[in-house]
């Protein structure tokens, strides 16, 4: 998750110096105001869409003017007739050459003008290119975001939640009958920005990462990661067999996979929210909940190995399992051994030019070979993109920082806000609302919810310590977050018997059990470690007993 600021001393007063009332009326205009503009836009982009239509009959008016029109039409549907070999070559000669190629309701111009409103997305400015339809879609998509994540942040939710809603509710309009937004999920350069933002998100994860701390916690981290990957697996894994009984075994799997992960991010904004990132529970869960993230994604490569070659017709031993295991984990290990030796020599050789922004591409370049070096080897580029967040370490561009440089984290984070509300916009535009009218679907949601929240409660038995809130721990795994979605998002682009492994129904309820999981975790962290407080100070101050004792 992004990397969250630090707790300010002196709060804004538009904020927190208003009263509950007047923040609350105060709040309202913004988002109010951004749903107007975001609806206007809409509106422009709906009614531009429908204007490049011709009336009804209107087209069929302009093709009986044009005499050459009709003998055009046949030979276009003729795939057999053979093609003389100067035909490609001087197309566009002869259509400068015939006097009916420019008329309007010509075959060609219909063609043609059909072609341009496609690649555009029936968004003005024909002009520009196919980089237009991205041009607009990044309004929309940047707004929405923002206006989410402050209504989120309002009321003490995490902004990334409020983007995805925000992408739920602007890619289901049109059950509203308000269209005109659908190329959104579909457009080809805002897929490319949300990939890139994943990329970008993994790697700011890695880079909040401490693998030191994460060690430092030893046997408890280790053991309640453990936990929480095995016992969601496994539950995912038989609620999709329940309800999904038609599906084949590797989709059961692959559901079961997206349950695993926990989001640092949202853990690590809560606990600091609350003031208790410093407590051993703390680190635990975050070390927990890194070591659940590394599992994960090797989980993940596992799945897509056989997936693949179950796809291409192959079948994959138990040994081929065993050494995608192998190269995940050394791949892993690998780049924060070797990595971590040739890091801080690249970063004092760049520091050499005094040419600006050198830390940022040389980091950037970083991320981008790890994350390609990781594809390369059949890994997701993910996997490169956190090892590479896990190598860097401030020591290593020190170079950098005496001579005045901002922080990589300072660098990167302008990038995060830009690029990732992108992919979690997204991801929420692809949710199809009218599968839920399924209610098979419906419980499957449901089910897979509360089998994600139950899975994580068993952490609860990994924490070796005495005297530490057991509970909280549990409930700090519970958030999937980004990388649920991420997991789907996969699934959702592989094939499996010419079916996609994650379909749009599953798709949606993956994206409702991370919306549930992120939802109550804040409120929830909060009563647990509020009462783990009680707890241990009945404990300092009096007899202590079975009820004094976390639990």
């Amino acid at each position: 998750m992004r990397r969250s600021a630090p707790p300010s001393s002196a709060p804004s007063p538009d904020r927190h110096s208003l009263s509950p009332g007047g923040q609350r009326r105060r709040g309202l205009r913004g988002p109010v105001l951004v749903a107007v503009v975001l609806a206007a836009l809409a509106a422009v982009h709906a009614g531009w869409a429908g204007g490049q239509q011709p009336p009804p009959g209107e087209d069929d008016a302009q093709t009986a003017a044009v005499p050459a029109a009709p003998a055009a039409e046949p030979a276009a549907q003729e795939p057999a007739t053979p093609t003389p070999p100067n035909a490609t070559d001087g197309d566009e000669a002869d259509q400068d050459s015939h006097p009916g190629a420019d008329q309007p309701g010509s075959a060609a111009d219909g063609e043609h003008g059909e072609a341009a409103d496609e690649s555009h997305g029936g968004v003005p400015g024909h002009h520009g290119g196919p980089v237009v339809p991205v041009l607009f879609a990044l309004v929309i998509i940047l707004v929405a975001a923002k206006a989410g994540g402050e209504v989120m942040e309002r009321i003490g939710q995490p902004a990334v939640l409020g983007e995805l809603i925000a992408g739920v509710i602007l890619g289901n309009l049109s059950l509203l009958g308000f269209g005109g937004l659908e190329f959104l999920g579909t457009n080809q350069g805002i897929e490319i920005l949300a990939q890139i933002g994943v990329i970008l998100l993994l790697f700011d994860v890695g880079l909040e990462s401490n693998v030191q701390e994460m060690l430092s916690v030893g046997a408890s981290s280790l053991l309640v990661a453990v936990l929480g990957v095995v016992a969601p697996f496994f539950l995912g894994w038989g609620v999709s067999a329940w309800f999904l009984p038609d599906e084949e075994l590797l989709v059961h799997v692959f559901i079961g996979a997206t349950l695993c992960a926990t989001s640092v991010g949202i853990t690590a904004r809560v606990l600091t929210d609350l003031g208790k990132i410093a407590a051993r529970e703390s680190k635990i869960i975050l070390g927990a909940a890194v070591i659940d993230d590394i599992l994960g994604l090797v989980i993940l490569a596992v799945v897509t190995g056989v997936i693949g070659a179950t796809n291409s017709g192959g079948e994959l031993a138990s040994l081929d399992v065993l050494l995608i295991v192998v190269k995940a984990v050394v791949f892993l290990l690998a780049s924060i051994v070797v990595g971590g030796w040739l890091s801080p020599r690249i970063f004092r050789l760049a520091s050499l030019l005094r040419i600006q922004g050198m830390l940022l591409t040389v980091s950037l370049s970083f991320v981008f070979l790890l994350s390609w070096l990781a594809d390369l080897i059949g890994l997701a580029t993910i996997v490169g993109a956190f090892a590479a967040g896990l190598i860097l370490d401030e020591v290593h561009f020190k170079d950098f920082l005496d001579r005045g440089d901002h922080t990589l984290e300072d660098l990167i984070h302008p990038l995060t806000l830009f690029l990732v509300p992108v992919f979690f916009v997204l991801m929420g535009v692809r949710v199809d609302l009218a599968s839920f009218g399924q209610t098979t679907i419906l419980g499957f949601a449901a089910a897979l919810s509360v089998v994600a929240i139950l899975g994580k409660m068993i952490c609860a038995a990994g924490v070796m310590e005495s005297g530490l809130d057991r509970l909280s721990v549990a409930v700090g795994m519970v958030p999937r977050g980004e990388v649920g979605l991420i997991f789907a998002s996969i699934g959702a682009s592989l094939v499996l018997h010419g079916h996609t492994v994650v379909s749009k129904e599953v798709f949606a309820a993956v994206v409702i059990m991370v919306i549930v999981t992120t939802l109550i975790t804040p409120p929830a962290l909060k009563l647990t470690l509020a009462r783990g407080d009680r707890i241990k100070e009945r404990r300092r101050n009096g007899p202590t007993g079975p009820s004094a004792q976390p639990r």
